[in-house]
């Protein structure tokens, strides 16, 4: 086993997910892969399983019963990786939207300059993102800065979803607490470790639309992100953050 867990949550994504693992456990530093499918109808989870045979000792699989959200998949991530003693978790998309060159770059944020969650961040030299409309490039970007606004934290991508992650700090968040699901689970996610004193590093990324399959943003998702965040804020004001 490696020190190392990437999860990558799977929905209809036959066509990418093959690559992305066989790209990953392609790099100069080893990674292990949690791939957790929600029942996908296109046979995501059997291309999975067909791969296991063909790296039995880095590529695992959580099925759930049906789509129940992004968030909840990188909860079940994160405590399967605490059980098995993984130091560094990282969340990852399977559309080859991040970059999976950068692990390496994120980790070496936290393994190596002691940060105790690294961010690949679109936003924090300019705007890098490759394929985008540009009024979802406006939304985005302008969600980070309402997400500031509202939060107060120094984050610039708060909606980023290529993350690594320190196991102190899973072990401190508590996620059975989380309730969020889409962006919302992202921006609660860093809002949390920064509340907690950890220490947060955005290391720069190019950011890179879907060439295959088909986006899982929903208005509701949007909508999720915009009253979370003022919820978020008001909540905090009556809970403690020691660790």
């Amino acid at each position: 086993m490696n020190d190392s867990l990437v999860v990558i949550p799977t929905y209809n994504e036959k066509e990418n997910a093959p690559d992305i693992i066989r790209k990953v456990f392609s790099l100069a530093v080893p990674f292990d892969i949690l791939v957790i499918d929600d029942n996908s109808p296109d046979g995501t989870a059997n291309i999975i399983r067909e791969l296991q045979h063909e790296f039995p000792d880095r590529l695992f699989l959580e099925e759930r019963k049906g789509k129940m959200g992004l968030g909840t998949a990188y909860i079940h991530g994160f405590k399967y990786a605490l059980r098995r003693g993984y130091k560094y978790i990282f969340e990852m998309d399977a559309d080859f939207s991040h970059n999976p060159e950068d692990l390496i770059r994120l980790r070496a944020a936290c393994a190596e300059n002691g940060y105790d969650m690294a961010i690949g961040s679109r936003y924090i030299e300019g705007v890098n993102v490759v394929n985008w409309p540009m009024n979802r490039v406006l939304m985005s970007y302008f969600a980070s800065f309402y997400v500031r606004l509202i939060t107060g934290m120094p984050i610039q991508d708060a909606t980023a979803g290529f993350i690594c992650y320190t196991r102190p700090v899973l072990e401190t968040i508590p996620l059975d607490e989380i309730r969020f699901i889409g962006y919302a689970f992202q921006i609660e996610m860093k809002f949390l470790t920064f509340k907690y004193g950890f220490k947060i590093k955005e290391v720069p990324i190019i950011f890179t639309e879907r060439a295959k399959g088909q986006s899982k943003m929903t208005k509701g998702i949007i909508k999720e992100a915009f009253y979370g965040v003022l919820k978020m804020k008001i909540n905090s004001y009556f809970r403690h953050f020691t660790r």
